[in-house]
């Protein structure tokens, strides 16, 4: 089976290698703190770091993107393409069956020029990669339903925490509909928001944060206090982009509908129509394409646009085959304020071999 896996990881290089991309490598450590502020404390939980005693905290790779945009940032040409096979490492800790370590093929594109004909080509080639397999496709865009929290009529404080939970969906529509309406406070929390001092009388600080900090977030909570809960006509707008889920040309009409009555989101949906325009050129059947409004949130932390997957058709149970997005925000991170739209996919060999093998039988 490894023999087997080794062999799809170098067929798909060759592909992408044939597709106009350059072969990279990438330190199976990388730097800990790079990462955990890109994806956030929470990627402990999925990541195995160890501590370096020159280097600090050090993190077994999660993927490849992260490393690859930190290169070509540091000077790379615009437009260019890569492509690299090796392992990536993942703690499994709600499913012993999965494993931990497993190798990952990949292409991205680093493009200023037409997003949407890099989205194509990036979808169209993995699933080149995918031809003859058991698999569905299904997609989604990050950037609609980010769109559409910046357009919503609230205070940017509110935004920014609701951008902050889209990649976690059950806290970001707790939040949301939890200013959509005004909050029930207890008896302490109005007291302190109340009070002209609430300093008084509370005797010596405890605890980890200092005193400024406190008063800091006590403001916040007074400010947020006066600000006007989201109106139902908008929250219900936001669960209808969560909620869709259809083929993408339906979908696309939806949404020219939704942004009639939520303006911000118009640019994002164009942005998708071309999309898919430049997908139909590809030879993609757009009118079976899958699209989801909620699709991707529980990825890696880095896509804001166009997000897919390509799942096996008859085993639910199994992970899926490939992945990819853009991520045009990542390479502003790293790039220290230079942005170069980008965009990339990877397969996971292990599983095209598995499906390949069994749908031979």
């Amino acid at each position: 089976m490894q023999g087997a896996v080794l062999n799809e990881a170098e067929r798909l290089n060759q592909l992408f290698q044939q597709a106009g991309a350059k072969t990279v490598h990438a330190d199976v450590l990388q730097p800990a703190e790079t990462l955990l502020d890109i994806y956030g404390e929470d990627i402990r939980a999925r990541a195995y770091i160890t501590a370096d005693p020159l280097r600090g905290e050090m993190m077994l790779r999660p993927d490849f993107t992260v490393p690859i945009v930190q290169a070509h940032m540091a000077g790379g040409v615009d437009p260019a393409r890569y492509c690299y096979a090796g392992k990536v490492f993942r703690k499994q800790e709600t499913d012993e069956t999965r494993n931990v370590e497993f190798v990952q093929a990949g292409y991205e594109v680093f493009a200023s020029a037409s997003p949407a004909e890099a989205d194509a080509e990036v979808f169209a080639l993995i699933s080149q990669g995918l031809n003859g397999l058991p698999v569905r496709a299904a997609t989604g865009d990050i950037g609609i339903l980010k769109a559409a929290v910046r357009g919503l009529n609230t205070s940017d404080a509110r935004k920014a925490a609701l951008m902050r939970h889209i990649w976690r969906p059950a806290r970001f529509t707790n939040l949301l509909h939890r200013f959509g309406a005004d909050p029930v406070q207890s008896e302490t929390r109005r007291a302190i928001l109340s009070a002209a001092d609430p300093f008084a009388d509370v005797g010596p600080s405890a605890g980890l944060r200092r005193r400024a900090e406190v008063a800091a977030r006590i403001e916040r909570l007074r400010q947020d206090a006066k600000t006007p809960p989201i109106s139902n006509e908008e929250l219900a707008l936001i669960d209808r982009i969560l909620g869709l889920r259809d083929t993408a040309p339906k979908v696309l009409l939806d949404l020219r509908d939704i942004a009639q009555s939520l303006p911000a989101i118009a640019p994002a949906v164009d942005t998708l129509a071309a999309r898919l325009d430049a997908l139909e050129k590809r030879a993609i059947d757009v009118e079976a394409l899958e699209f989801e409004g909620s699709f991707g949130r529980t990825s890696l932390e880095y896509y804001d646009g166009f997000v897919f997957g390509f799942y096996a058709e008859h085993h639910a149970e199994m992970p899926p085959v490939a992945t990819g997005g853009r991520y045009d925000a990542l390479t502003s991170v790293l790039g220290k304020g230079r942005v170069i739209p980008a965009v990339g996919g990877v397969i996971r060999p292990a599983l095209a071999v598995q499906l390949r093998e069994g749908h031979n039988d």
